[in-house]
This record gives structure tokens, C-alpha cells and sequence, in this order.
């Protein structure tokens, strides 16, 4: 398919061709049910011995973010890259280990550095995927999101050094069904959240989803620039639910099923609720911030931070003015 072309709705992408290695399987398993345990800062240098099986076809990654994996008889997806070439080429040999199948596909669930800048540590011959939305904030944008992040350390500074952005091979609306051979990584758009171009993947038949920084393990939603919304992170969450995934594999924190999915909605969905009520109320920002924060903290008690509530709280009088 030329660069650039858009498949249609629920075309198959045809597979190509990487190397096949035999498979090196690290297996865990995925206690979602109990509160996860306290971590400290994940590793911003990706290692192959963090590899985690997850279901059938997908394995994960874990660090800064969590790389996603999924492996079919003909084509492996990886999900992300990790910060800079050197942690691409970590999360592409890894991929190439477990391959059983010729082609190598890539797609990122967002923009932001940690997930779309280590594309230059994969295979000149990869097949990159975007949604379009995703793609038109990278242009804009991941220039400046990359000198903001070399920025905040020494490390990242060296990991990002070089970094350049190709134009991806190909380019979605909505929805693309990815054929892996024995397994279809179904790749979607439902709208703006964290970001503009929020990408997530649901994996077949493993039910397993890939949840970008939309679904995360008992962490808060992080609204950060002008295209971030809660009102539509919310509605969202509530079309994901008839999802029911088996397995969640957030970018961020730990892996979980899928209870993941119902936590995260009931939480905020019961937040935007009640802050509307103290709105109508004619309670300020500040004093339903503060009001609500004793009250969740009370509420869900298995969510370890709930600090940056007020300022979720202050996007909801802000979405709704």
C-alpha cells in the first residue's frame, strides 16, 4: 500500500516480511484483582528482561511506557517505541525474537515522546500506522514535546538527541483491522482524551486491549494541553465497556484485566456527577475540589494517589461552563 494511503474501514493489511527467532516467553500472571503494589518511577531504559507475557499473542514490555507486543503467524505489532532510538531498538528486538512471521508493523497510541520517539531504533523496512488525528498533532506538535522533554533530565536529553519523525506508511480514520495471521489487532480512534489522537488496540480472538493512556491501573487521568478533555475521556470509557477485554495492557502502570475498564469509568464518571452538583450548587472550584478529594479518598480507598483530584475538578468547570 503507498505511504500515506487510508485503508477503508475494516481492510486487512497484507503481511511482509521480518526474521523469525525462536520465541523467548516470560510468564506472568496478572493479579488485577488486588490493588497493584507500590512501585517506584519506571525505568526509562526498556529491558528485555522485563518481558511479560499477557495472554495468547500479546507480551508486554514494562517501563517508560509499557510496550505492547502482539505476535501472529505471519506479522508482529509493536505498540510504542519508548523514549529515543536506543529504546526502539530494545522493543524491536524483542519483537524480532518472538516473530514467527515475516512483517514487522509499528503504531503509537499517541504523540508524546515516550511512545513516538524511538521509532528511528526499528527496521528501515517497518510498517508504521497512525490514526490521522494522532499523525496532524505529531506534525504540530512533537517537535516541541520532544525539546520539552529532553529538558527534564540528562537522560532524556542524550536519549532523545537526533531524534526525526518519518511520515508513517500508512494512515487511518477510525479503525483498522490489522491480519497478523491467526490473531487481527483491530487498531482505533474514538476521539480526544489525553490527547487529540488517543489510539487504542484490541486484540482478537485474546480479548485483550491496549490501552494507551486512556485506561490505567487506579492512576488519574493526565489532562495535559489545550485538546485534553475528561467530559470525552468519560464518554469514552463508556463505549469501551461492551468491550468486556479479558486483559489490559495500560502505557502506564500496572497490567490489569478487565476490571480496569469499569473502575476507571465508575470513578470519574462519578466525579464529573458530582462536581456538576456542586457547580449547580454554586460551589467554587476550589471548594468542590477540596470537598470532593475527602470524599473520594473515603470512596475508593484502593486508589493510592487521588491528590490531583481538585485539578480534574477544575477541567469539569471548565468543559462546562
Amino acid at each position: 500500500m503507498p505511504p500515506g494511503k487510508k485503508p477503508q474501514g475494516d481492510e486487512l493489511v497484507a503481511p511482509l516480511r521480518v526474521a523469525t527467532v525462536a520465541a523467548l516467553l516470560v510468564a506472568a500472571s496478572l493479579a488485577a484483582a488486588a490493588p497493584p503494589r507500590p512501585q517506584g518511577p519506571p525505568a526509562v531504559l526498556l529491558s528485555p528482561d522485563s518481558l511479560t507475557r499477557v495472554s495468547d499473542h500479546v507480551y508486554a514490555l514494562i517501563g517508560f511506557p509499557n510496550i505492547g507486543i502482539v505476535v501472529g503467524n505471519r506479522a508482529t505489532l509493536v505498540v510504542d517505541t519508548g523514549l529515543g532510538a536506543r529504546n526502539g531498538a530494545v522493543a524491536a528486538g524483542e519483537a524480532r525474537k518472538l516473530a514467527k512471521g515475516p512483517l514487522l508493523y509499528l503504531t503509537t497510541t499517541h504523540f508524546h515522546p515516550e511512545h513516538a520517539a524511538g521509532e528511528g531504533g526499528f527496521p528501515p523496512n517497518t510498517v508504521l500506522i497512525r490514526d490521522e488525528a494522532q499523525q496532524k498533532e505529531l506534525a504540530e506538535n512533537g517537535r516541541a514535546m520532544v525539546e520539552r522533554f529532553s529538558q527534564m533530565s540528562a537522560q532524556n536529553k542524550a536519549l532523545l538527541a537526533g531524534v526525526k519523525f518519518r511520515a508513517p506508511d500508512i494512515v487511518f480514520d477510525r479503525e483498522l483491522r490489522v491480519d497478523l495471521g491467526g490473531v487481527t489487532a483491530r487498531l482505533f480512534w474514538m476521539g480526544t482524551a489525553h490527547t487529540l489522537g488517543d489510539e487504542m488496540i484490541y486484540v482478537e480472538p485474546d480479548k485483550t486491549l491496549l490501552s494507551g493512556d486512556i485506561v490505567q491501573n487506579r492512576m488519574l487521568p493526565n489532562l495535559y494541553g489545550p485538546n485534553a478533555r475528561l467530559k470525552s475521556w468519560v464518554e469514552i470509557l463508556d463505549r469501551l465497556r461492551p468491550l468486556e477485554p479479558r486483559y489490559v495492557v495500560p502505557d502506564h502502570g500496572a497490567l490489569g484485566d478487565g476490571s480496569l475498564v469499569e473502575r476507571e469509568y465508575s470513578l470519574l464518571s462519578n466525579l464529573q456527577s458530582r462536581t456538576l452538583e456542586l457547580k449547580r450548587q454554586g460551589k467554587s472550584a476550589d471548594d468542590a475540589g477540596r470537598i470532593l478529594l475527602a470524599e473520594f479518598k473515603t470512596k475508593y480507598p484502593d486508589w493510592p494517589n487521588l491528590n490531583g483530584l481538585p485539578g480534574l475538578v477544575k477541567h469539569v468547570y471548565s468543559e462546562n461552563p
